[in-house]
């Protein structure tokens, strides 16, 4: 998938594929579906998690069976990002553990290490979603796209 110019400033094409493909290894693990957005800017008055809410929405990532998607959101050009998950997991995790996640994102991006940040976020997520949503007979092992996506 081509990717706006923008995007390049952060993140090069074998940045995306490493993302995509720790997307990948994450969801072998469990039934939960994890997504990656970027924007260039966080539009109208700048709530990255209002917009990650809106985000998830349009994706259809509260339409997996489990209620268990996880988007991870960044606004390049704002410098925010959120970390949004479904009802299903949610319940299980709370608000500190996605605060952690978003954490140690911000650590890696203060080194300038953007690929890094998205790629160990991913990794956290699935070692926790494998633990509450374990892969069963009968769930569909990928319900969403494991691409980056942009809007």
């Amino acid at each position: 998938m081509a990717h706006p110019a923008w995007v390049s400033t952060i993140f090069s094409d074998a940045d995306l594929d490493a993302i995509t493909a720790a997307v990948g290894r994450a969801e072998a693990t469990t039934t939960a579906e994890i997504r990656v957005h970027l924007e260039r800017t966080v539009p109208r008055g700048g709530d990255a998690l209002a917009r990650a809410q809106h985000v998830f929405q349009k994706l259809g990532m509260q339409r997996t069976r489990h209620r268990n998607g996880v988007l991870i959101y960044l606004a390049l050009e704002h410098r925010k990002l959120a970390i949004v998950g479904d009802s299903g997991i949610h319940v299980r995790v709370g608000d500190a553990y996605w605060a952690r996640v978003r954490d140690l994102m911000v650590g890696h991006l203060r080194t300038e290490a953007a690929r890094d940040a998205v790629v160990h976020a991913v990794e956290d997520l699935g070692r926790v979603l494998a633990e509450h949503f374990p892969p069963s007979p009968g769930d569909d092992p990928n319900e969403l796209s494991n691409e980056v996506s942009t809007g």
